[in-house]
């Protein structure tokens, strides 16, 4: 059992930054990937960022440039930094987490958050 947990949502006026966090903790050999979505009143979830466990990342298009992820594979915790926020950006946010429980990779998980608030003022 492999539990996410994200943190550092909140509200900000437009321009602003936050920094958002995703704790994994459970039975965890290895994280492959940790990856941020979003998901705005209405919008289907799209992907935001993602990271491998090596230095591979991929962005959506809408926020290159503007937001960076990172993780920290031995704290097991993923980061993101949202800087230049918009209205736009306006959304829940949902950290995933997918890897392996056992060495032999027999075990694989696929974790999702319960999503934290990023709500930016205009």
């Amino acid at each position: 059992q492999v539990q996410v947990v994200e943190s550092g949502g909140g509200l900000v006026q437009t321009g602003g930054s936050l920094r958002l966090s995703c704790q994994a903790s459970g039975t965890i050999f290895r994280i492959n990937a940790m990856a941020w979505y979003r998901q705005a009143p209405g919008k289907q979830r799209e992907l935001v960022a993602a990271i491998t466990s090596g230095i591979n990342t991929l962005y959506a298009d809408f926020v290159k440039g503007r937001f960076t992820i990172s993780r920290d594979n031995a704290k097991k915790l993923g980061y993101l930094q949202m800087n230049s926020l918009k209205a736009e950006d306006t959304a829940v946010y949902y950290c995933n987490a997918e890897g392996i429980s056992d060495p032999e990779g027999l075990q694989e998980f696929n974790s999702w958050g319960q999503g934290t608030q990023v709500t930016v003022s205009s």
